[in-house]
């Protein structure tokens, strides 16, 4: 048995740090201020090129089409982008949805 357990239809989707994106929070860890989320974008929402100055982010598409530099993506495609390193702007072509992983506090600059 693992020592954690999330079920995603138990958590409730909340605003996230943009209009149009929305978040649901499966686990913080709190000595770290790490979180395990999903995110979902609404269909034309952009998110500007931006940094998350105290964490690193892993961002693993489960569905929808996403652009990056004019490149579409879809499910099964994983972003990585260190701390500190500007990434995007991201463009939901669709509504996507991530798992996306952040192993410090969920900052943006």
């Amino acid at each position: 048995m693992f020592p954690y357990l999330a079920l995603a239809e138990e958590k409730p989707w909340q605003p996230g740090p943009y209009d149009g994106v929305e978040l649901k929070i499966l686990h913080k860890n709190e000595l770290t201020g790490g979180v395990v989320v999903l995110r979902k974008f609404h269909p034309g929402v952009t998110v500007p090129a931006h940094t998350h100055p105290e964490a690193n982010e892993w961002a693993w598409i489960l569905s929808g089409e996403w652009e990056e530099s004019g490149v579409s993506y879809t499910a099964g495609t994983l972003f990585f982008a260190g701390k500190g390193i500007q990434h995007g702007p991201h463009v939901a072509k669709t509504e996507v949805v991530s798992l996306t992983v952040f192993d410090g506090p969920l900052t943006v600059v």
